[in-house]
């Protein structure tokens, strides 16, 4: 069982501010989906490989073709800057 204070603690790591009313009401959801998880360790899945999908689904991905690009200049008219023939971009890593 959540209890409030965890909620609150669990809200101000997120950066979250919670009424009393949210405090409850997310405690409540919180421990519903927590008891579902303890459900779900109890299951046998040894035998379950780790990437079966219940729906069945296959790579819909097609290949990836290279191909020329003809318009380039249409392509970099939607870019914010630029430098010549590139995009600009800030600098990321520090």
């Amino acid at each position: 069982m959540i209890d409030a204070d965890d909620v609150r603690r669990i809200a101000k790591l997120a950066r979250l501010r919670l009424t009393e009313g949210e405090v409850r009401l997310y405690g409540g959801q919180l421990t519903k989906i927590l008891d579902a998880m303890a459900e779900l360790g109890t299951l046998d899945t040894a035998s379950v490989p780790p990437t079966t999908s219940v729906l069945g689904a296959v790579n819909v991905m097609r290949d990836d073709v290279p191909r020329p690009f003809e318009d380039r200049e249409a392509l970099l008219a939607n870019a914010p800057d630029r430098d010549g023939p590139y995009f600009k971009v800030r600098k990321v890593i520090a």
